[in-house]
């Protein structure tokens, strides 16, 4: 994909399915990277890996890789 020069390191990116909407992130990532990237508050979020739900202890250590498809829940309170 593309590539950046961040500092004085070259930046690789994938493509990734995140919601049924494509999307370019930082190669190299986990689950728990993306949702970093993504700003997402992992205590309230639950993510599909290729349709597999993951437990929120494993996002620590699966990686994303180009052509993944994703989908993140996010619980909301309310009252």
């Amino acid at each position: 994909m593309k590539d950046f020069i961040v500092g004085a390191h070259e930046m690789e990116w994938i493509e990734v399915t995140i919601n049924g909407e494509k999307r370019t992130v930082p190669a190299g990532l986990t689950v728990d990277g993306l949702l970093d990237f993504l700003k997402v508050r992992k205590a309230a979020a639950i993510v599909e890996h290729n349709r597999v739900v993951l437990k929120q202890r494993d996002n620590a250590s699966v990686a994303v890789n180009a052509g993944d498809v994703l989908e993140i829940v996010r619980f909301v309170g309310g009252g």
